[in-house]
């Protein structure tokens, strides 16, 4: 990532680089843009992607555990899951299931 982007930017730059079917965590990203410790401000940026001018798939980026987190934040508390889903990622009780099979991580698949 090149220092010419916020880390909102950066962080959002690299959500549209997760593959379809395929999820990060906040901690993943983070660690990726060589700040780790900071999966919280990562949150903060998917919280915030709604209203970026290109499209962010938000619902890609999870906790650690693979729990839906920022559900809340996606206008009703089912659309994430349901994204999900449609991109063939299995969860259950708010959490993917098969955590390892889907998981990308930035810094391993960059």
């Amino acid at each position: 990532m090149t220092d010419n982007y916020s880390f909102f930017e950066q962080v959002f730059l690299v959500a549209q680089l997760i593959p379809k079917g395929r999820f990060t965590t906040y901690g993943a990203i983070a660690n990726y843009l060589g700040s780790k410790g900071s999966a919280r401000m990562v949150g903060w940026a998917m919280n915030g992607s709604h209203s970026d001018t290109n499209p962010v798939p938000a619902h890609r980026v999870v906790n650690r555990n693979g729990v839906l987190t920022g559900k809340h934040h996606f206008g009703s508390p089912g659309i994430m899951q349901q994204l999900l889903e449609n991109e063939g990622i299995k969860v259950e009780n708010d959490q993917i299931v098969e955590f390892d099979k889907y998981f990308w991580d930035p810094a391993k698949e960059l």
